[in-house]
């Protein structure tokens, strides 16, 4: 178990010097990843490091091509967005370490299939061809905008939640008599946590507008000027609806394995 907690520290230190995480965000994922090697071991730490190697991937392909003006933070995760992304993942398996109920596994794999279809969504939903749809008013908006959604997009939001969903089963229920309705469930699950975070995003995330150049954004500065409040809740930034994505993820996990177990 010692192993398991250097190498969680090793990784983490790894991750801030190729610039995909801060220092905060480096600090944070140490935590994240500890809470995950005391409840589920090696093959939980496996289930993260899919999420993490895949979406600081796909965030560093095409950088040129994609969004920067309209999202509030860069490419290195700070401590807020790790705990947005793997908080919940973590809580589920502390529970599976005091209490091991199969539920909170199942919890904890469907919190982090929706956290990597909504990052897939967002940074390959980016470079599609046709400028996006916003998912209420079904009007055309900028890439990147909070609530715009792609069929490149959904696709990979699918898709990131399928493998996320793949590794889980392969790891603790390859022999489970009803792998594949399993798996179908799981990625279905964190493909709907995407949506949650979608409509969440669209109808309550704060919203601003540049002064200078009039582009909309979340960001609270740009053009080297404050931003003036538009809509939405002034505390319900991007990492928020990033819980609400990976809470959502949890609880259709539970619903899942209350239905199939």
């Amino acid at each position: 178990m010692a192993g398991l907690y250097i190498g969680v520290v090793l990784l983490a230190v790894a991750a801030y010097y190729l610039k995909k995480l801060t220092v905060s965000g480096a600090l944070a994922a140490v935590v994240v990843g500890w809470c995950i090697a005391f409840g589920l071991g090696f093959y939980g730490l496996m289930v993260l490091a899919i999420f993490f190697i895949t979406s600081s991937m796909w965030s560093s392909l095409w950088r040129g091509r994609k969004a920067s003006d309209v999202t509030e933070k860069g490419d290195r995760r700070d401590a807020w967005q790790v705990a947005a992304n793997g908080g919940v993942a973590a809580l589920m398996a502390l529970f599976y370490g005091f209490n091991p109920s199969p539920i909170w596994i199942f919890a904890f794999v469907s919190s982090l299939a929706a956290a990597n279809a909504d990052t897939w969504a967002s940074e390959i939903g980016t470079l599609s061809r046709q400028r996006p749809l916003h998912i209420l008013t079904w009007k055309r908006v900028e890439p990147g905008t909070s609530g715009a959604i792609t069929a490149l997009g959904s696709a990979a939001a699918f898709a990131g939640s399928f493998l996320i969903s793949v590794f889980a089963i392969l790891g603790w229920w390859s022999a489970y008599h009803n792998s594949h309705v399993l798996l179908i469930a799981l990625t279905v699950v964190g493909f709907l946590g995407n949506i949650i975070d979608t409509l969440v995003g669209a109808s309550f995330q704060v919203l601003y507008k540049c002064r200078e150049c009039g582009i909309e954004t979340e960001a609270t500065e740009h053009c080297g000027s404050q931003t003036e409040y538009m809509s939405g809740l002034k505390w319900l930034n991007n990492d928020v609806v990033n819980i609400a994505c990976t809470a959502s993820g949890a609880l259709l996990g539970i619903g899942v394995a209350w239905l199939l177990l």
